[in-house]
């Protein structure tokens, strides 16, 4: 696939304020991408450059080979054919829905009236709302209806501003997948900016990870989950445990007992990283016995925080080499670890637990 979106050296400041450096960024046609950061790591900004509405101070942007600003000059917004849905969505409260969704159409145009059906169908909204204003209709709603007038002149690429951060919960689940399944049928180049890693993972075929205005690392969103490329970008992009190692012949000595780590090559004293989902925790009183061929270690919770279907565990473990069982008073010897795992009622504070360790943990890389 060819780069339908190019970005090289693009760089913004605002007074002696750099906001973004050197940003370069390739998105290929028909895809999904998430740029995700933190706030004010300069997400939004790179969106709206891309836009139109903000123009770089060096670098080039290209889009379909078309060149849309180059440091001498930049395209208007619009004259891009770039749909912008931003939060919130923006709807014109005194207009309705079939307005909304019209408001770039010709008003005189013999096919409006079908273009609009045609959008509500498509974004799966019921045509009995076309005379609804913005606020006689759901968050939810109001988001669809936004995308619909986004998609009114057919764009060659769709910019979503965090458009889901105003949704309860579960609505912003269901409202997430039903607009990445509608773009993903339809083909549209889609960008999407967030705070949120868990949506950007979901979201997206490729995330492209944001740090004080640097891209700090780009792929495939399995990739860049599995294979973060600091201990920063680890923990920004889910609950990671991350601890000092000695690796050899593409192994892992640590806390957590003997680990298959991602690097052979890499050896001495190194950081690996875990997550929660490679970590079983039973009471040490089960009579499951460690699966073969898996590292494990003991250790004692120390505190629980229920959340319902899971709970954050802080585990105390054991030194290296710990013998069962596991007195309370030699495990706080050890390292404390935080892990995000499936409710058990049978575990609780002082419980003594045994912990797995499946697959392989990753290396970070030292600068």
């Amino acid at each position: 696939m060819t780069d339908y979106l190019k970005l090289s050296g693009i760089d913004k400041s605002y007074g002696n304020a750099q906001v973004l450096h050197s940003i370069d960024l390739q998105v290929t046609a028909g895809s999904r991408t998430a740029i995700v950061g933190p706030s004010g790591s300069g997400k939004t900004t790179l969106l709206r450059i891309i836009a139109g509405f903000e123009a770089p101070n060096a670098g080039s942007l290209t889009l379909g080979g078309s060149v849309l600003a180059d440091g001498s000059h930049a395209v208007p917004a619009h004259q891009r054919g770039i749909g912008f849905v931003p939060q919130e969505g923006a709807l014109f409260p005194h207009l309705n829905v079939a307005d909304n969704i019209g408001f770039g159409l010709l008003r005189n145009a013999s096919d409006r009236q079908a273009r609009i059906h045609e959008l509500m169908d498509m974004v799966a909204l019921d045509p009995a709302l076309l005379r609804a204003r913005p606020h006689e209709i759901s968050g939810g709603q109001q988001q669809r209806v936004a995308l619909a007038r986004a998609l009114a002149l057919r764009p060659k690429l769709i910019l979503l501003d965090e458009p889901f951060s105003a949704l309860d919960t579960g609505l912003r689940v269901a409202t997430r997948k039903a607009v990445a399944e509608l773009l993903g049928r339809a083909g549209i180049t889609t960008i999407l900016v967030t705070h949120d890693q868990a949506e950007a993972l979901s979201f997206a075929d490729t995330v492209a990870v944001m740090r004080a205005g640097r891209l700090v690392q780009v792929g495939a969103a399995k990739e860049v989950y599995q294979r973060p490329v600091d201990a920063d970008t680890a923990a920004f992009l889910g609950d990671a445990i991350i601890l000092p190692a000695s690796v050899a012949n593409g192994r892992a000595h640590c806390e957590l007992g003997h680990i298959t780590v991602d690097d052979t090559l890499l050896t001495g004293l190194q950081h690996i990283v875990l997550r929660p989902e490679q970590l079983s925790i039973v009471v040490e009183s089960s009579q499951r016995g460690a699966d073969r061929g898996c590292a494990t270690s003991h250790g004692v919770v120390t505190h629980l925080d229920f959340l319902g279907s899971t709970c954050d565990l802080q585990i105390t473990v054991a030194a290296a080499g710990a013998s069962l069982p596991v007195a309370l008073g030699a495990a706080q010897s050890g390292r404390s670890i935080s892990v995000n795992a499936p409710t058990n009622p049978d575990i609780g504070v002082g419980s003594q637990v045994r912990i797995t360790v499946t697959g392989s943990a990753h290396v970070l890389r030292t600068p």
